[in-house]
């Protein structure tokens, strides 16, 4: 499994003051989204997310989003070495994505760009 690097979640009240902020920030252009009723913008390195309360709620127990090269192949790499997939592989607005808890209890995302 090849890991491109990492994005951090970051949940946020309101979206459109937070973007500004973290495109200075980064250095560049907010990619925005929706996905289940939440609004998204990835900027640089951060995840912005904004919406439900009860949908936040959930994403906040996943720590950080992890890039790779091929979700099926982490997938995989992940079950043999002893984490739980909790869900996915599913196809994404940019790729593909799946949840899985580690065996120390840590919930990450990994997500790959391969259109599906």
């Amino acid at each position: 499994m090849e890991i491109l690097g990492a994005t951090l979640r970051v949940c946020v009240d309101d979206i459109e003051t937070a973007i500004p902020f973290y495109e200075r920030l980064a250095g560049g252009r907010a990619l925005r989204f929706e996905r289940a009723g939440v609004q998204v913008a990835a900027v640089g390195c951060f995840l912005l997310m904004s919406g439900p309360a009860a949908e936040l709620d959930v994403l906040r127990k996943v720590a950080a989003t992890i890039a790779v090269k091929d979700v099926e192949e982490a997938g995989q790499v992940l079950a043999e070495m002893g984490a739980d997939i909790i869900a996915g592989p599913l196809p994404t607005p940019v790729g593909r994505n799946l949840i899985a808890r580690h065996p120390d209890g840590a919930v990450y995302e990994y997500a790959d760009r391969l259109a599906v």
